[in-house]
């Protein structure tokens, strides 16, 4: 896995942007706890690469607990609790699929099928979270977006909660599908999360394209 996919169609990754962000973090390690792991920071687009995204589920940041971050947005690898977040999303996957038999925690499998597991933010400092925000990964992030938006057509966009649903504007709905909801945070997910059925409606949509459907 690698990031040259990513490096053409997104400036960031061809200009040293990223690597510079990386070195950042790689300093502020020498005096506190960071997660995830160095060499997991841009997994999710080691996983997915450019050309393979389908859909994008956009986080905040990272979990900020010891074990749990391992560079997805929402997943913990196996054998980790599912934090509340993670619980309520495949709460709703099981409603909304039927889907009810899923255990796993680790959401990479969604990953190898084309989802890009995006978070906002991608470093967070041990209890401290959005502790990173003014780093400058917001920058990478929305440059992710709107290249993505630009370049590619027919992707899914699931945007939960208001930091997410920001991005909406840079999105043309003329050739993508936009979702939007509430957080799938227990502070939050009462409130339009649950019931959203973004899982099946982003499968009807990619099937209505050619696309083949994600094994939510």
């Amino acid at each position: 896995m690698s990031l040259d996919s990513w490096k053409n169609p997104v400036p960031s990754f061809g200009n040293g942007f990223a690597n510079h962000l990386l070195d950042t973090v790689a300093q502020l390690r020498e005096s506190r706890m960071i997660f995830p792991a160095q060499d997991q920071v841009l997994h999710a687009f080691e996983r997915t690469g450019f050309d393979r995204v389908k859909a994008v589920i956009l986080g905040q940041d990272p979990y900020h607990g010891p074990g749990q971050a391992h560079g997805l947005a929402f997943s913990v690898p196996k054998g980790v609790p599912a934090p509340p977040s993670l619980r309520n999303i495949l709460k709703e996957v099981a409603e909304d699929t039927g889907k009810k038999n899923r255990s796993s925690t680790d959401l990479t499998e969604w990953a190898d099928q084309g989802v890009l597991l995006l978070n906002t933010i991608l470093t967070v400092e041990e209890g401290k979270p959005m502790s990173h925000q003014n780093l400058g990964w917001d920058r990478l992030t929305a440059e992710v977006i709107r290249e993505l938006a630009v370049q590619r057509d027919h992707l899914v966009f699931l945007l939960w909660g208001s930091k997410a649903r920001a991005f909406a504007s840079v999105i043309p709905e003329s050739k993508h599908l936009v979702l939007q909801a509430a957080h799938p945070s227990p502070l939050s997910a009462y409130r339009g999360f649950f019931g959203c059925r973004h899982f099946s409606r982003a499968n009807a949509y990619l099937k209505k394209h050619g696309i083949a459907p994600i094994r939510w």
